[in-house]
């Protein structure tokens, strides 16, 4: 092997001695070198290629301690014997391309019509800033020793307090565990109440990422129609009256955004009560309801503590906090207590620190005013400016709160297709029937809104929708 082969490269960042290294199994590998074969001294070779011993010694220790070299005292270093001819080094394959989530955009910015983030403009970004030096300054033992797999106590104290006053759940901190987002709360449901193959109800059109996440870990989903009602139950009892749990978003239905009617809610209570099956409660953005107070949760009903309830503070805070809340009934505590000490955890205490005094200080329910005011202005914005498109094909499903809405398509376009479209034209509005297990003749646009940041904005993103819809049909 001739020395030029190994002269290292400057203008690169490859440190000398990992270039040296790789050029020197190169070309064992290639049969350059042969097994027995000396090469340089450690002197020579720095000498020759004119740089410092240090790192021609680096190199050589990299390729003695991984067998490529033998060293053999004052016999100087020889490609080991012991080596065969080995197979040519394959150029190492780039890595694959993330799959694009028919759920959240692949991209670090906030889209037009992207649904499901709060809006970022006006998240408290000072008394954020604020709180996490006070948090680092009074670190409390609880914040440094291993944490409690059920949560942060004082979070949890927080939440059941919340829970009490804004949605009519009583409940203690005990019956609450803080999870990582709403995929760690279902994952400690199915680890505790259910096993795979268990048959459950699941809302047709519901969201997305559950169904996907249930259907992930093994459950059968049987889909029960919504109407403008909510869930159908009578259509549920005939369809899987032995189901072993439901799945419901009663307070804003997932994605239409109705409420599950008094009488439904009685019906179902009264159907897990007899079977002895479970519902789980998603109560993912209620706080945010524009006519009048937010509805009870389903769970202020429970009478026969048949509800897991599961609330989050991706839509309320931020999603990047990863945070959610799970609330259990009484008799199933210690249960989940020992489920939850066989799971990841709801991870980092000092995020889930900052919860808690966000929420002790008032400033989270100062925040929830502030959004829904937000919110009604943002959501008015986008409904002004699809309604005043002529001869618009998108036509408004009414809905009393949340954080996006459902313009629905003639049955003729597709839209799948459109979504895509709309993805490569920088747009990330979900196509409705998406939502659906089953085939659906329905076509829709979930179109998220928090981010608008003015009317004008909002009507320019409308008219480039409308005139790509035109153009794509």
């Amino acid at each position: 092997m001739t020395l030029p082969m190994l002269k290292p490269e400057w203008q690169t960042d490859t440190p000398l001695y990992l270039q040296l290294y790789h050029r020197y199994r190169e070309a064992i590998t290639q049969g350059r070198l042969q097994p027995g074969e000396r090469v340089p001294s450690v002197r020579n070779l720095a000498s020759e290629l004119n740089i410092a011993r240090g790192t021609v010694e680096m190199a050589y220790q990299l390729l003695v301690s991984e067998g490529y070299f033998i060293t053999r005292g004052a016999a100087g270093t020889v490609v080991s014997p012991h080596l065969s001819r080995l197979p040519e080094a394959t150029p190492t394959p780039e890595p694959p391309r993330a799959a694009t989530s028919r759920l959240l955009p692949a991209t670090d910015t906030v889209l037009p019509f992207q649904p499901g983030v709060p809006a970022f403009d006006a998240f408290p970004r000072k008394a954020w800033a604020r709180l996490s030096g006070q948090t680092l300054r009074h670190l409390e033992m609880a914040m440094m020793n291993y944490p409690d797999p059920a949560g942060y106590a004082p979070l949890r104290q927080a939440i059941a307090t919340y829970l009490g006053i804004s949605r009519g759940i009583t409940c203690s901190p005990e019956q609450v565990f803080i999870t990582t987002g709403y995929q760690g709360a279902m994952e400690l449901i199915c680890r505790t109440l259910l096993k795979a193959g268990d048959c459950g109800w699941y809302e047709e059109p519901g969201y997305l990422f559950g169904q996907q996440y249930l259907q992930r870990a093994g459950m059968n989903l049987v889909p029960i129609a919504v109407d403008e009602e909510g869930l159908d139950v009578a259509a549920g009892q005939q369809q899987a009256v032995d189901a072993r749990f439901a799945v419901v978003t009663p307070s804003h239905q997932s994605p239409t955004g109705v409420a599950l009617s008094l009488p439904r809610r009685l019906a179902l209570l009264e159907w897990a009560n007899r079977q002895q099956s479970w519902i789980i409660e998603d109560d993912y953005d209620s706080e945010f309801r524009y006519h009048g107070r937010p509805l009870p949760a389903l769970k202020s009903l429970d009478s026969e503590q048949r509800v897991l309830y599961v609330g989050t503070f991706s839509k309320v805070l931020l999603p990047g906090l990863r945070l959610a809340y799970l609330v259990v009934p009484p008799s199933q505590v210690s249960t989940f207590q020992e489920s939850a000490h066989y799971l990841p955890g709801p991870g980092s205490v000092f995020p889930q620190a900052m919860v808690a005094t966000f929420m002790q200080q008032g400033q989270f329910a100062r925040h929830l005013r502030k959004m829904r005011l937000l919110y009604a202005t943002r959501r008015r914005w986008l409904e002004d400016a699809l309604t005043e498109l002529p001869h618009s094909l998108l036509h408004i499903q009414p809905q009393a709160g949340g954080i996006h809405v459902l313009a629905r398509l003639p049955s003729g376009i597709n839209d799948k297709e459109l979504e895509e479209k709309a993805n490569a034209a920088g747009m990330a509005f979900k196509a409705f029937s998406d939502w659906f297990i089953h085939p659906a003749e329905q076509r829709g646009l979930v179109m998220g809104f928090a981010n608008f940041t003015s009317a004008e904005e909002t009507h320019q993103a409308v008219l480039e929708l409308d005139a790509l819809i035109k153009t794509w049909r």
